[in-house]
């Protein structure tokens, strides 16, 4: 599962949880879903501001990442772990370090048992040329944390296997 820092402003603070599940839910508008269990500090933010980021680390953030999701914002402040800055909607945090910014709107939350799905639009996205390759995000370049859940470890991408909605084409009963 790929691995993302979720950011929210909490009692006027940046605040950043690490997170693996996430995914786009819809193409045109570009929506986002984020699940993060109830009692995250983050979701404070997510709830009072109507906002978040989902901001994709690379490799070699593997250290802080991990430290966002072993800590609690409630006790610390983890502000000052990447240097933050702030897009059109005014309250959700972005980290400058990752390659890959998502800035959201909240336009649903779905209670679940435990966790809370949090359905965003995303208002503008933000990426350095250098990750790029003809205008777009190169996952090469970006080199994204996976999450592997049975053994609680991270990988980096591997090598390229196939072409997707083509290589199918090949099936034959």
């Amino acid at each position: 599962m790929p691995i993302v820092l979720i950011g929210a402003d909490v009692d006027g603070r940046a605040n950043f949880t690490t997170i693996a599940y996430c995914a786009i839910v819809q193409k045109k508008p570009a929506m986002i879903a984020v699940s993060l269990y109830k009692e995250h500090h983050t979701c404070k933010g997510i709830r009072k501001n109507k906002t978040f980021s989902v901001n994709i680390p690379s490799e070699k953030l593997v250290v802080q990442t991990d430290h966002c999701g072993l800590v609690s914002g409630k006790n610390t402040d983890k502000s000052k772990v990447f240097k933050v800055f702030y897009g059109k909607l005014k309250t959700a945090p972005m980290i400058f370090e990752c390659p890959i910014n998502l800035e959201c709107a909240l336009v649903k939350t779905v209670k679940l048992d435990e966790e809370d799905l949090f359905v965003g639009l995303i208002k503008e996205s933000y990426a350095e040329d250098r990750f790029l390759t003809n205008g777009v995000p190169d996952i090469k370049k970006i080199r994204p944390l996976v999450y592997a859940t049975k053994t609680s470890s991270y990988f980096s991408i591997g090598r390229f296997v196939a072409k997707a909605y083509e290589i199918g084409k090949k099936y034959k009963k």
